[in-house]
């Protein structure tokens, strides 16, 4: 099975994807729902950071250090690096604090040095907020910003033709990778019978306010 496939079907075991009717932070009722903060357990975040290494190297992206914002970008940059590194790719990472510390060693910066190619690590992108923050302590270090990746892509429109991560992509110019898309969502529900009773209402979903893929 695609590693893809190995996701959605690990996320709905963890209860993380849930399907039914539920009302997102933009009003619209969608008939699934994705809460990364549900891989709450030490098994779950290994396997979970198995899923983010596999993606990263898979794009063949180059790349020089990790960087996870906080918070939740915090246990996920850890756990990759982790991973990374018993895949044979060992990387160093940061992370920040949401304020700056004013004794001791000081500043928002946490772990190795911002340098080089940094790619951010978080769960989803829904306002692109710390994705934006992370760019910007990202540069005033003098590093580059090379790549996000997430765990999921709604690629859901928000307030305007675009979802929340091609705007990534289209004002900082790097891509955006994600471990698993609505499409492998929709790809799972087609091969399993038990899920198949929810496959029309994610394809209205994503009918109504999917994204061009081509934009």
């Amino acid at each position: 099975m695609d590693f893809r496939q190995e996701f959605i079907e690990f996320a709905v075991q963890q209860d993380v994807l849930r399907f039914g009717e539920f009302k997102t932070k933009a009003g619209r009722l969608s008939p699934y729902f994705f809460n990364a903060g549900l891989f709450n357990d030490g098994q779950a975040l290994d396997r979970l950071s198995q899923f983010y290494a596999k993606a990263i190297l898979g794009s063949g992206m180059a790349i020089d250090m990790l960087f996870g914002p906080a918070y939740k970008g915090i246990p996920l940059v850890a756990v990759s690096a982790l991973a990374l590194a018993q895949a044979g790719c060992n990387l160093p990472f940061a992370f920040n604090r949401k304020e700056a510390k004013d004794h001791g060693e000081g500043g928002s910066i946490i772990g190795a040095p911002l340098k080089g190619r940094v790619l951010i690590i978080d769960d989803v992108i829904s306002a692109g907020t710390s994705v934006r923050e992370s760019v910007e302590l990202i540069r005033a270090a003098g590093a580059t910003p090379c790549g996000v990746v997430i765990a999921l892509d709604r690629m859901e429109r928000g307030s305007g033709p675009l979802s929340a991560v091609q705007e990534v992509m289209r004002d900082y110019g790097i891509p955006v990778l994600a471990v698993a898309t609505l499409d492998d969502l929709m790809t799972y529900l087609q091969v399993r019978p038990d899920f198949k009773i929810h496959q029309a209402a994610v394809a209205r979903y994503r009918e109504t306010y999917g994204v061009d893929r081509s934009a």
